[in-house]
């Protein structure tokens, strides 16, 4: 993989180009786009009201949207028959609360995860809806009763529309780093997790960043948390082409950090749409941030990494037969997500991605975007191996392992 500055002749052909992206995206989804953002209600919403108008034993409960650290409080003065009721009673509402105890968010989220398995039952069965919806409603009661064993830790759970999912490999309350893989476009809950091209999908990228995390340091107390707890734009249409989707998914990725338990430093994966959620959220995250490493990246909304307001290390990586380098790496009018974060302009340490193929092969096991990842995860930052001619990565490996 090699960056470079590009020329002024060839940005003003990617301007143009761009314009007629976004022209075509406008014209073929942009009435789509409009019309599949209807306001149905949500049964999480559902849920939160009622947890709003519950007690127990005689106490009221707090605003669920209050401070993960008053939440936790809140938790902590409840005996563990009290926490279970308040699960039993209120899944969804608990399962996706920033604050809740993790172990008391996997409870509750195996027991929504069971009443929507329920629901996508009847829908199999509801001679209103065509046979395609009938078979979707099969993958979705089939999905729900995979992630509802006992050995998954589901930490947030949403059945609306596509669905929103995150779920934790390794123990989070012991963990002495954490990390986080934030996912792009066409991220649901059908997709969470694949059987052919895993790896492309926010479990198997999870699964093999922990597996690495501990084969680079078989010590290592890592947690890896695969997130998908954002909606996620559908194909390379006006979402996909704006930030609408990653403010709000930055606005939940910055709320689900402040609320993991204890101090320990965090990491973020960001792949493709992803980074352009990180982008987003750099501004307003907690310091407990440490890194935050972008891959195939379109942008992160910034000229420069400097522009992200955080004291976070950036690192950005991409291999060379990703299709994503062809994407105009710019901003016109809200559309596109700005500066190339491979380019040598923008200031990011880049990484090498060799062994990674094409667009969705940066957490294939092998890679040396893995184990780049993997260094990072285990604070390892020595051993992080550059992009060739990146002197400045290089010149900053030195600095970020004596931090």
């Amino acid at each position: 993989m090699t960056s470079f500055d590009s020329s002024p002749q060839l940005n003003a052909w990617r301007a143009l180009l761009a314009l007629a992206v976004v022209f075509v995206m406008l014209a073929t989804t942009g009435w789509t786009a409009v019309r599949n953002n209807r306001g149905d209600s949500s049964p999480l919403e559902a849920a939160i009201s009622a947890w709003e108008r519950g007690k127990i034993g005689g106490r009221s409960l707090p605003d669920p949207d209050a401070p993960a650290a008053r939440l936790s409080h809140f938790f902590a003065s409840l005996d563990t028959k009290q926490r279970n009721q308040l699960a039993a009673r209120y899944p969804l509402a608990v399962g996706n609360m920033n604050g809740a105890p993790v172990e008391l968010r996997y409870r509750a989220n195996r027991i929504a995860l069971g009443q929507a398995r329920k629901v996508e039952r009847e829908r199999m069965r509801d001679k209103r809806l065509s046979p395609l919806g009938q078979q979707e409603a099969e993958r979705r009661m089939k999905r729900f009763g995979v992630m509802m064993r006992p050995e998954r830790q589901v930490l947030a759970f949403d059945p609306m529309g596509s669905g929103r999912m995150a779920e934790v490999f390794g123990d989070l309350d012991k963990a002495h780093r954490v990390s986080v893989v934030v996912p792009g476009v066409d991220t649901n809950v059908l997709t969470f997790e694949r059987t052919f091209r895993k790896y492309s999908a926010p479990v198997g990228m999870a699964k093999a960043l922990y597996r690495a995390e501990h084969s680079v340091n078989p010590r290592a107390r890592t947690a890896v948390i695969a997130w998908a707890d954002y909606t996620a734009p559908v194909g390379i249409g006006v979402d996909a082409a704006t930030a609408m989707r990653a403010e709000s998914g930055a606005v939940r990725l910055d709320s689900m950090v402040r609320g993991l338990p204890g101090r320990s430093p965090v990491a973020l994966y960001c792949h493709s749409y992803g980074s352009v959620v990180c982008g987003v959220a750099a501004r307003t995250l907690p310091s407990r941030v440490t890194d935050i490493t972008v891959a195939g990246s379109p942008g992160m909304r910034a000229d420069k990494a400097s522009q992200l307001g955080t004291g976070a290390r950036i690192w950005a990586t991409r291999d060379s037969d990703d299709w994503i380098q062809d994407v105009p790496h710019m901003e016109v009018g809200g559309l596109g997500h700005g500066a190339d974060p491979v380019s040598g302009g923008f200031g990011a340490r880049v990484l090498s991605a060799t062994g990674a193929a094409g667009h969705t092969g940066y957490f294939e096991p092998g890679t040396e975007s893995l184990r780049n990842f993997a260094e990072i995860g285990t604070g390892a930052y020595d051993r992080v191996r550059c992009a060739s001619g990146d002197d400045v990565c290089r010149k900053d490996i030195s600095s970020a392992a004596a931090a």
